[in-house]
């Protein structure tokens, strides 16, 4: 299964040091867990997004572990992916670019050409194969017809997605330079959120994430004295106030660091998918590795 991670410690930057893929367990063991790409996204100073991807396993891809090591950003978006849709190619890698905002998603979303006649002229804004991003596009279109309002746009698409389209998952991260949002829908996949005190629990601890089986790790000695909102796919330490997001939950972390919460999918999906409806590599990407 995908991996999202997501981290704002927004108004402050932070630095991050992140090991995807590249913890000090097997390599050769974790190749075949997630070998399907890895991504990092996070901004520049003035609000440059930058986004450091390689289309296989980042162990293969030491410039990209370099690049990982130290990074400084008050959002900061990661993704391990093991690919449903689309070749193993930079452009189908996430975290995507759009419009200044980056998006990463882990799930299946059917009826893709249905998705590509909605969206017209703004499969323009998609560079590969993959269901994410034309879910992004719809996403940033919405944005846009909403004069901006981020959360309203992810509410709009993911509302018509689930009204219109086959869904399996829909659990996504978008990020800006000094905001996040991330969504659960339906209840398919598990995904955390925490609120993380400066110092952790105990009042003086550096952040020092760990996902299962080493797939990402991830440290920042600077939230020791500064509070963070962590969003993950499973909970990545001991830390007690880890909280499963309930589905159709968006949560809205915003530039002053306050964590918003609010259903928006109440409902399931009008076509859920069943693993068994999957494709074999479909439902692989969904089950694997746990």
């Amino acid at each position: 299964m995908c991996r999202l991670f997501g981290l704002s410690s927004a108004p402050r930057r932070s630095h991050a040091t992140f090991w995807l893929l590249d913890a000090p367990d097997s390599l050769a063991v974790q190749s075949h867990r997630d070998p399907d790409g890895t991504g990092l996204g996070y901004f520049d100073p003035d609000g440059t997004p930058q986004v450091r991807k390689a289309p296989d396993a980042a162990y293969a891809d030491r410039d990209f572990a370099r690049e990982a090591r130290r990074i400084c950003s008050a959002t900061f978006l990661a993704h391990i992916r093991l690919a449903s849709t689309g070749s193993l190619t930079a452009p189908n890698t996430h975290p995507f670019q759009q419009d200044g905002r980056l998006f990463a998603h882990n799930g299946v979303v059917g009826g893709l050409p249905a998705l590509e006649a909605h969206l017209g002229p703004d499969m323009a804004l998609v560079a590969g194969e993959t269901d994410s991003e034309r879910v992004f596009a719809l996403i940033t279109r919405e944005i846009r017809e909403a004069h901006g309002d981020i959360g309203t746009g992810i509410e709009r698409a993911m509302r018509w997605i689930a009204g219109h389209l086959p869904v399996y998952a829909l659990n996504s991260v978008l990020t800006t330079p000094d905001e996040l949002w991330a969504l659960r829908y339906p209840d398919t996949h598990e995904l955390y959120v925490l609120e993380r005190e400066a110092g952790g629990p105990h009042g003086a601890r550096h952040l020092d994430h760990s996902g299962t089986g080493g797939r990402m790790r991830v440290h920042s000695g600077d939230l020791a004295d500064t509070p963070a909102t962590v969003v993950a796919s499973e909970p990545m330490d001991e830390h007690p106030d880890w909280r499963l997001m309930e589905p159709g939950e968006l949560l809205h972390v915003t530039a002053g660091g306050r964590a918003d919460r609010r259903l928006v999918l109440p409902d399931p999906p009008v076509d859920p998918l069943r693993l068994s409806d999957l494709s074999g590599r479909a439902a692989h990407s969904q089950t694997a590795g746990g």
